[in-house]
Parts: C-alpha cells; sequence; structure tokens
C-alpha cells in the first residue's frame, strides 16, 4: 500500500508538469492495468509484473485524479466578456483581510449576483483602494456583504524559480481577481455568517487584532502573531531573512512539530486524569480518552492556523494514531506518514508545487528514518544495555543523544532538496535548531496560546522576551563569516545521487562504509552546470 500511495503521488506530480491536462477519456487506458494486475500469478508470470502493474495503476490514478480535479476547477471561470465591467455581488469575505500599502486585500465567496447576465465564480481575490475622498470600507471576516466589483481572470508571469501566481490562485481556488469599486452600492448586509468555516476565520482575526492592542509595536508581534493563527503578514522582512539564514524559518509558524507537542501535552494531561476514575476508564479505556482528546486539540490548533501543509500532514498522521488506539491496531510509522500523503493529495493535488511540501513530508520521513525500528544506542545487530534502561541519568541521555541524532538527519538529509530548490544551505542551522526548537516549542508557543484563550497580556509579554533571547542568538550566528552556503542549482542526476547517499550516510550505526554516502552527495557541489561555449550565448528572457 505504501508503494501504491507513492506511485499515486508520483502521477499528481507528473499531472502537474503538463502544459494542457490530458482528456479524461485516455483514463480506459488504465483498465487493462488492472484486469491484468489482478490475474492469478502464473499468468501474469511474476509477482514483480503484478507488483510493476499495480504500480502503473496507480500514478495512472494519481495522474488522471489531479487532471479531473484541475478541470473541474478550471470549469468556474469569468467570461471574457465580463472583465472589466462593474458587476454587484452579493457574498461572504471568506478570510482575514490583510493590509496593503493603499488598502485591504480579502478573498470573497459569491453568493449571488444581481447584475443580468453576469457570472462570477465562487471564490474571488479582491482588493480595496482608500483615497482623501471617501470613507474606506471596514470589512472583517464572516461578514455578508453586497458590493460592486470589477474583475478580470487571474494572470501573473511565467519565469522559473519565481512565484507562480496563477498555480497559487488554481490552488487556492481563486477563479477571478479584482477591485471593489468605490463609488458603487457598497454595504454590510450580515455581521456575521455562522458556518463553520466563516466562524473560524472570524476568530483568527479576533485574535490577530488582540495580539495588536496587546503588543502595539512590539518588534516581535508579528512572530507571535504567526505562532498563534499562522498569519505570517507581519514578520518584517529582514526578521525572515535571519530565520532564512540561520534555518529556523520552519518554525516561526505554526508547524508539525508545535501541534504534536499541544497533542502530546493534551493526551498526558486526560490520560493521567482519565485513569484516576474507575467509571470512566470502565466506559472508555484512558488511552482511547487521551488519543481523542490530543486529536481534538490538534485540530483545533491547525484550523486556527488556517490549516496549511504541514498541520493538514500533521493531523492526518495523528489521526491516524488515533484511529488505530481506537481500533486496538498496530499501524508501522512509515503507514501513518503514507496515509497522510494520500489524504493531502486528495484534498489537495496542488500540494505538490509547494516546497514546504516536499520539505514536511521529507522531514517527517527522515526522522521515521533515523528513530523507527532502530536499536537504541546499540550497535547494528546487537543488544543494548538493558541495566541502564530505567536509571534517570541514563534515559535522559539517551534523550538528548536522540534528539541530537534527529537534528544531525534532518540537517544532513535537507541539503539536497534544499540545493535544488533554493541554491543555498544554512551552515549554522544545525546548532540554531538545537535552543530554537526547545525554546520556541516548549515556552513561546504556550505562552502565546494562553495569551491568545486568556484576556490576559502578560503570557504574550512573557513568549516576546523569550523571542527577543532567541532572537538575540539567532542575530550572532547569522553574523558569523560563511553561515550560509550559497551555489549554483546542482544538476538533475546530482541531486538523485545525493540523496542515495544521504539514505546510506544515515544508515544504523555499526553499518559498514557509511562514509560512501559522503562521496556521493560531493556531485552537488564540485559538479559546475554547463556553460554556453566560447562565441555562444545562453539568453534568459523574462516574462514581465
Amino acid at each position: 500500500m505504501r508503494g501504491a500511495i507513492l506511485m499515486f503521488a508520483l502521477g499528481v506530480w507528473l499531472l502537474q508538469q503538463q502544459a494542457v491536462l490530458p482528456d479524461l477519456r485516455w483514463v480506459w487506458l488504465a483498465a487493462p492495468l488492472l484486469l491484468l494486475a489482478w490475474l492469478p500469478r502464473r499468468v501474469v508470470w511474476q509477482r514483480f509484473t503484478r507488483t510493476l502493474l499495480l504500480s502503473a495503476l496507480a500514478a495512472a490514478c494519481g495522474f488522471f485524479y489531479a487532471a479531473w480535479m484541475a478541470q473541474h476547477r478550471l470549469s468556474d471561470e469569468l467570461p471574457a466578456a465580463w472583465q472589466g465591467k462593474d458587476i454587484e455581488v452579493t457574498g461572504v469575505v471568506a478570510g482575514m483581510p490583510k493590509r496593503h500599502e493603499r488598502g485591504l486585500s480579502f478573498a470573497f465567496d459569491s453568493e449571488q449576483v444581481t447584475t443580468e447576465g453576469a457570472h462570477v465564480p465562487r471564490r474571488l481575490l479582491l482588493s480595496t483602494y482608500e483615497n482623501a475622498k471617501d470613507e474606506p470600507l471596514q470589512l472583517h471576516a464572516g461578514e455578508r456583504w453586497q458590493i460592486t466589483v470589477r474583475l478580470k481572470q487571474p494572470h501573473g508571469t511565467s519565469n522559473p524559480y519565481n512565484f507562480d501566481f496563477e498555480a497559487w490562485a488554481l490552488e487556492n481556488n481563486l477563479r477571478a481577481t479584482g477591485y471593489v469599486h468605490g463609488k458603487g452600492d457598497n454595504r454590510r448586509i450580515d455581521p456575521l455568517v455562522e458556518r463553520p468555516f466563516y466562524l473560524i476565520e472570524h476568530v483568527r482575526e479576533s485574535v490577530r487584532e488582540r495580539f495588536r492592542k496587546a503588543l502595539g509595536d512590539a518588534p516581535y508581534a508579528g512572530v507571535l502573531t504567526a505562532l498563534a493563527i499562522g498569519d505570517q503578514g507581519s514578520i518584517p522582512q529582514a526578521q525572515w531573512q535571519v530565520f532564512t539564514r540561520t534555518g529556523v524559518n520552519h518554525l516561526m509558524s505554526i508547524s508539525g512539530l508545535h501541534i504534536t507537542m499541544l497533542a502530546g501535552l493534551a493526551f498526558s494531561l486526560v490520560y493521567a486524569l482519565w485513569r484516576r476514575s474507575v467509571r470512566l476508564a470502565l466506559r472508555l479505556p484512558a488511552r482511547k480518552a487521551a488519543a481523542i482528546a490530543g486529536l481534538l486539540v490538534a485540530l483545533a490548533y491547525a484550523l486556527l492556523s488556517g490549516f496549511a501543509v504541514p498541520a493538514q500532514r500533521t493531523v492526518y498522521m495523528l489521526a491516524t494514531v488515533a484511529g488505530a488506539l481506537l481500533l486496538s491496531r498496530n499501524i508501522a510509522p512509515t503507514q501513518i506518514l503514507a496515509a497522510a500523503l494520500l489524504v493531502v493529495l486528495l484534498l489537495d493535488p496542488w500540494a505538490v508545487l509547494s516546497a514546504g511540501f516536499w520539505l514536511s513530508f521529507g522531514a517527517v520521513a527522515l526522522i521515521l528514518y533515523v528513530t523507527a525500528n532502530r536499536l537504541g544506542h546499540a550497535r547494528w545487530g546487537q543488544e543494548s544495555d538493558s541495566a541502564a534502561v530505567g536509571h534517570p541519568l541514563a534515559s535522559t541521555l539517551r534523550g538528548l543523544m536522540q534528539y541530537g541524532r534527529v537534528q544531525w538527519a534532518i540537517s544532513i538529509g535537507l541539503i539536497p532538496p534544499l540545493l535544488a530548490l533554493f541554491q543555498q544551505v544554512s551552515v549554522v542551522s544545525p546548532l540554531a535548531n538545537a535552543f530554537a526548537i526547545p525554546l520556541v516549542s516548549f515556552v513561546v508557543v504556550p505562552l502565546t496560546l494562553l495569551g491568545a484563550l486568556l484576556p490576559l497580556d502578560w503570557p504574550l509579554w512573557l513568549a516576546h522576551h523569550a523571542m527577543s533571547a532567541c532572537m538575540a542568538a539567532l542575530e550572532w550566528l547569522n553574523t558569523l563569516p560563511d553561515a550560509v552556503w550559497v551555489q549554483h542549482a546542482p544538476p538533475a542526476w546530482s541531486i538523485v545521487a545525493g540523496m542515495l547517499g544521504v539514505i546510506w550516510m544515515l544508515l544504523p550505526r555499526g553499518f559498514p562504509a557509511r562514509w560512501l554516502g559522503l562521496i556521493a552527495m560531493l556531485p552537488m557541489f564540485l559538479i559546475l552546470p554547463a556553460t554556453p561555449p566560447p562565441g555562444a550565448l545562453h539568453l534568459v528572457i523574462f516574462d514581465v
């Protein structure tokens, strides 16, 4: 099943590389693969052939599923005849409005079009522009408005290694962009539409406004807001540069680590209390009750964060674990990760276009690779010293060694994808993450959430002081010479070789010749890209 899910993901990725969507009638070509795969093995020759056919079938399913999703979403588009014309529409502000230089930008779910003959897609990306003559619109998430808009179809530049606005708009189902006409009949109809999604966005905006009032112009108010609700728009670019160069940018928003930490805390608390009641324990075992509580806390925090890919992956993994506990089943960690991968792609086939998708799942896969089914600190094929198992000092040392092993694995394992995607690697990342992960995850995040849940300002200021201490250390690391390794984009084959080298180098301790993995990684750094011969020119023309 894990192999089939990986092939399904490959099919989804292949579809996203196509310039033109395929005709869905070609899906019937996959039917013979299904028939051949389920024939008796003596007819299909060998088990290998059957596995190959099933893999091809899974890839075809992923390819055509992504194509069907794309065609379904593209069918809801703005007619060319209505571009740039005034359209009166009633709908709901679907997300937290974000401020830009001249006004607000926000997602808008259209419900009714009152302009005769006009058709408007379901979800729009709109902006407002303020001027001295008209009073600015005060828009908030979850409100129902009647507005006059001028729309156009999404359009962006097509430059490699640049932000693809059209792909981003398609992934977020934003099928038209435009602005609110200031002279139109714009008015609020309903202060709050009581539907689950809009209520969540309303709560997120309320938390953001509370943080702004409590923290004011504090330098790291944007970081705390990002850790509470996933809104990174208030983090200054200078701070992002420090986070990126020190390799801790994954911590400065709601990550899978933060969600897992809170879920684990809820699990431990409910488990400790539930088991003390005989009546409750007889109705539902404490571990099952704790699993439900941990999952609910994880889901609540993920929804508060905006439910980005790392949050989705974590919630689906925790849901699989909770389901296994409730059903009293044992599930391998890799099966849990594969199940999360499948659900993410079923809900969002465009996730494969995001670098965060690959880095998020890749980091978890590395953690499982170096921790699951390993023999502790013993050598390959040897048993661990059971005499030291119960000693507190030994347990602490093992925990620190495990933490260091995980940090080492992530730092080394993400080098190939980071070079492929960004052509740079933070050299100080292992040291920065060693203190930033526990400080942010176990101090800053809990205090920030406490300040979000309670009408108290002191938890937010304590979190801000802790973040200030963390930032001081990060800024010092950022000033070190050669804190970041920057180079050319490696050839594709060297990236593949580097990934294989990482897998070999991270084999269990005692496995022979692990140093060969380092040699396999060298081509990424040593092989220069092809250059034009003398007298020739390689010209790149940018789409503007």
